[in-house]
């Protein structure tokens, strides 16, 4: 009787959702062979604690490892950090890396993730502009920020607004700069927006909206000495952090030929259009069948999600993704759970206290709850879950009701 022989699966990436899946296997005992490729020196690691606590300095950079690299190496799993790779041969099965060797593969599982969206502008490549992306951007930024230093930050969203709760405390000046007209507009209601901009407003963040950057000029040595705005006005800046989001690394992917719009494109399995090829996390355009269309989700809950089913296409148990979204963000003391996406909503409920920071806004559409975001309300973010989940229905009288009990609903 012949024995079969042992496959190889190739891992490009070193994020959370490439972590993810090696634990999945592991977990599974899958009998392959695994090779993992990571561009970083670092084995798969956490990356929202790089703009809170890491970036406050609280905990150490093993910390943010999902797990020792010894731990995949015990598991029969091989890493190879610190290198990139750089194309594929389909026909062949092969990857080229940017060590001029190359891996053979069967499966091949792309978990590329993003990049930062840069700022084009006059003065953008000063001395002390920053974008946060890496443990190495959060190490470069961090050393710059001493007490009565001046950061100015481009850009209202999540890691922004984390950026500034923690630089606040370290007694740095802090002027956050918003394009939009209200905070984390892509991703929550006015009300959120409201709250947060008050909380950062009282913790000493100068917060200007409908604030468009032009440009950077520059100071002594080249490095950035201010920012200044469309409506003429100037901030006067030691360190620029720039927030503006990110673009999915799809280039290894479009290179070989296969199907990307915004993101790679994968089924409700995390499979490409090529069969041996397999797509997770922040860098896919994927088949959720929670959601009507395909969509491109930035969150660590997705990538974790998308590991676990392509650990079970490896495994041959085909298991498709049907799961709403779900995202957080830690500010000062406050912690924003959100679920659901909120978009197209026609009604808006609130429940709960703004003055005491405990509330939770709840999304509805045709008096079904879509999404709810809420501020260390456990309760209501994980009875929002299953609400969002299983497209329930419920009046808005009882979800604004304080006397109703959230987990009767």
């Amino acid at each position: 009787m012949a024995i079969k022989r042992k496959e190889t699966t190739v891992i490009v990436g070193g994020g959370h959702a490439a972590g993810a899946l090696m634990t999945a296997l592991l977990q599974k005992k899958y009998q392959h062979d695994v090779i993992l490729v990571g561009e970083e020196p670092h084995p798969p690691y956490q990356r929202p604690p790089l703009s809170k606590n890491y970036l406050a300095g609280e905990v150490d950079q093993a910390s943010l490892y999902l797990k020792p690299r010894s731990m995949y190496e015990n598991g029969g799993y091989q890493l190879r950090l610190g290198v990139r790779a750089e194309q594929i041969d389909r026909d062949n099965k092969i990857i080229g890396l940017s060590d001029q060797s190359t891996l053979k593969y069967d499966r091949l599982v792309l978990a590329t993730g993003s990049h930062v969206r840069r700022l084009k502008v006059p003065g953008s490549d000063l001395q002390c502009i920053h974008y946060l992306h890496d443990i190495a951007d959060t190490d470069a930024l961090r050393d710059q920020l001493i007490p009565g230093k001046r950061l100015v930050i481009v850009g209202g969203g999540y890691i922004g607004l984390e950026v500034a709760a923690s630089a606040i405390k370290k007694r740095v000046g802090v002027t956050v700069l918003e394009a939009a007209d209200r905070l984390m507009q892509r991703v929550t209601g006015p009300e959120m927006s409201a709250f947060f901009y008050a909380k950062h407003n009282a913790a000493g963040v100068d917060v200007r909206l409908n604030a468009a950057v032009t440009g950077f000029e520059a100071g002594d040595q080249g490095r950035v000495a201010g920012v200044t705005l469309a409506d003429g006005g100037k901030v006067q800046a030691d360190i620029v952090l720039v927030s503006i989001g990110v673009i999915p690394e799809t280039a290894l992917a479009e290179a070989s030929g296969l199907p990307c719009d915004d993101g790679i494109v994968v089924d409700e399995f995390t499979r490409t259009s090529d069969p041996e090829i397999l797509a997770i996390g922040d860098c896919t355009r994927h088949r959720n069948l929670f959601f009507e269309k395909m969509q491109r989700l930035e969150s660590v809950a997705n990538a974790v999600d998308q590991a676990r089913i392509a650990a079970a296409t490896l495994m041959g148990e085909e298991k498709p993704y049907n799961s709403a979204p779900w995202f957080w963000s830690n500010q000062y003391d406050l912690r924003l759970q959100m679920v659901g996406l909120s978009q197209n909503h026609d009604q808006r409920v609130v429940r709960g206290c703004f003055e005491k920071e405990e509330f939770a806004v709840f999304y509805l559409r045709e008096g079904q709850v879509i999404a709810v975001d809420a501020v260390n309300m456990p309760v209501a973010f994980m009875v929002g879950k299953q609400l969002v989940q299983h497209r329930k229905s419920v009046s808005a009288e009882a979800l604004s009701d304080p006397h109703s009990e959230l987990r009767n609903l």
